[in-house]
């Protein structure tokens, strides 16, 4: 991917889930909007619903489920346009490929929500179904979540709102 402009990113969110990663990915792109930055939104969940339907929830499946995300990234960063991405990207090798394919692009946020938090969120009733036994592998129940150490922006939703978290992360992507 040739030069970098310092603007355009692939604004990558990872955390649990429930942790708000599509709450603020979605107030984020208003906000970009409001830049007047075209921006496209790719979800994890609305992806595993089409395109990566044929994916399991193994390791080897999560990376690729991530990788294909990564490569469709690359491609909307190639004609301009800021993406923004809310996958869990659990662990550490699946951000370290993440770096590798989307380069200076890549941008890590870390949602950060605790576990206890999600559960009582649980959307998608997925650890209802895990601490049942139900479901397996369900990251930060019997698959792992690995903490990122170094993110670009960390936001807490348990203590701020999708709007200030947003508005975080649209400060470092403007400043730099």
């Amino acid at each position: 991917m040739g030069k970098t402009n310092k603007t355009l990113k692939c604004i990558w969110l990872t955390g649990l889930s429930g942790s708000g990663k599509t709450t603020l990915a979605k107030e984020l792109k208003k906000k970009l909007d409001k830049e007047n930055i075209t921006t496209v939104v790719l979800d994890g969940d609305i992806l595993r619903n089409g395109l990566n339907k044929d994916l399991g929830y193994t390791e080897e499946a999560r990376k690729e489920n991530v990788r294909r995300a990564a490569e469709i990234a690359k491609i909307i960063l190639n004609s301009g346009v800021m993406v923004i991405s809310a996958f869990m990207s659990p662990t550490k090798e699946i951000r370290n490929m993440l770096r590798d394919i989307l380069g200076d692009y890549y941008f890590e946020v870390f949602v950060d929500t605790s576990l206890e938090m999600c559960i009582q969120r649980d959307v998608k009733g997925l650890y209802k179904k895990a601490l049942k036994g139900e479901i397996k592998n369900v990251s930060g129940i019997d698959a792992p979540f690995e903490i990122p150490v170094s993110p670009n922006v960390v936001v807490s939703t348990e203590s701020t709102s999708a709007e200030i978290g947003a508005k975080m992360i649209l400060d470092q992507i403007i400043c730099k």
